[in-house]
Formats: C-alpha cells, sequence, structure tokens
C-alpha cells in the first residue's frame, strides 16, 4: 500500500484511497438513510443507543492513550480536554437523551456489546496500546469525520420529521462543536501525516481503513 505524497491533505487522499468503503459506511448505509428520512423504527434506534453508550466508554479509554503517547503539551491537552468532555458531559447528554427514548441508566450498564461494537472497540484499543499517536489519530478519524458528514448532509436534506428523535440525533453530529472536533483531527492527521516516513504513512492508511 504505497502512499506518496500528493502535496494535498493527507486525510483528503486517505478518503479517496477508501472512498468505496466510505460511501457504503457514511452514505449508502442502511442505518444513516432510515435517519434521515426518519423511518428507522424507535426500537432499532434504541438498540443503536446502547451499544453506542458502550462505544463510548472504550472511546474514553483510547483518548486516555492518545494523551499519554502525544509528543507535546498542546496536542496532549486536547486529547485530555476531549477526554474530559466526553466522559463528564457526552455521556451525560447520551444518558439524558436514552431516557427520554425509553433506555434507563441501568439498562445501558447492563448492556452487552453486540459482535460488531465489540470487534470496533477491540481494534481502536489495540491500535491504542500497540501504535503511535499517527495510528491512533488515523484510526479515530473516520468515525468522527464520517458522522460530521451524516450530521451536515441529513440536516441539509431536512427530511426527517421535526420533533422526532431521528432530528435530534441528526442535530448533535450538525452542531458547530462536534465539527470543531473534526477539523482539529484531520488537520493533525494532515500534520502527522506529512511528517511521517512511508511506513508509517501505510500504517496510517490501515488504520484509517479499519477505523
Amino acid at each position: 500500500m504505497a502512499l506518496h505524497r500528493s502535496g494535498g491533505p493527507f486525510s483528503e487522499e486517505l478518503r479517496a484511497r477508501f472512498a468505496d468503503d466510505w460511501r457504503r459506511a457514511h452514505e449508502d448505509h442502511p442505518f444513516v438513510l432510515a435517519m434521515g428520512d426518519g423511518t428507522l423504527p424507535l426500537e432499532r434506534f434504541q438498540l443503536f443507543m446502547r451499544q453506542d453508550y458502550l462505544y463510548l466508554i472504550d472511546f474514553c479509554r483510547v483518548l486516555a492513550l492518545a494523551c499519554a503517547k502525544s509528543p507535546d503539551l498542546e496536542s496532549m491537552g486536547r486529547w485530555a480536554k476531549l477526554l474530559d468532555e466526553t466522559l463528564n458531559s457526552e455521556m451525560a447528554l447520551h444518558r439524558g437523551f436514552c431516557a427520554d427514548f425509553g433506555i434507563s441508566r441501568r439498562d445501558l450498564e447492563r448492556t452487552e456489546p453486540a459482535p460488531a461494537t465489540a470487534a470496533y472497540t477491540h481494534y481502536l484499543l489495540e491500535t491504542a496500546r500497540e501504535g503511535g499517536i499517527e495510528e491512533i489519530a488515523a484510526s479515530l478519524l473516520p468515525c468522527q469525520w464520517g458522522y460530521d458528514e451524516i450530521g451536515r448532509r441529513l440536516a441539509a436534506q431536512g427530511k426527517a420529521p421535526p420533533d422526532s428523535f431521528h432530528a435530534r440525533w441528526i442535530a448533535a453530529y450538525n452542531a458547530p462543536e462536534y465539527r470543531a472536533v473534526t477539523d482539529w483531527l484531520r488537520a493533525l492527521v494532515d500534520r502527522l501525516g506529512a511528517a511521517a516516513a512511508p511506513e508509517t504513512r501505510r500504517r496510517m492508511a490501515e488504520a484509517f481503513k479499519a477505523g
């Protein structure tokens, strides 16, 4: 998987290289389409939110490892800030959101990970433990960037009923705060990729594809 410096942002190079995977995950996926037009059943949404809560727990662990492996105080501070916001704010908002739609905190904490959730979070944690900050950042970018684009696109389409859980979910990913994290993470991947040796860029590409 040779990745040559194209002169453009490394994040764009990665996305273009794996365009088919990107489209399947973030544009053509049945969950995304059903959320966008407001047809996803509540039961399916509840299952998603329960699994997403488990993801957030392991996401926090990955952020802690990213902070520990950061090469400078500035990036360490950004990872630490994201960890604090996720652990102490976003997860509380997630619990409140779930409660509005019939999922108690006890329900969340008793949820068993689905095979897909377990495989994905295991991959992220292994990447964070075994890889460097380059691989960690690249592995996290597809989810962050993908949901950012989903939020923008579905909000622009405006097909979900305005008072539905679909519209509320879309609004969360269309928020300026979410976009700011995406912009920072993309810029970090671009900077790390530009400075990396060819082998590190190859590993970053593998991490991006699997993420």
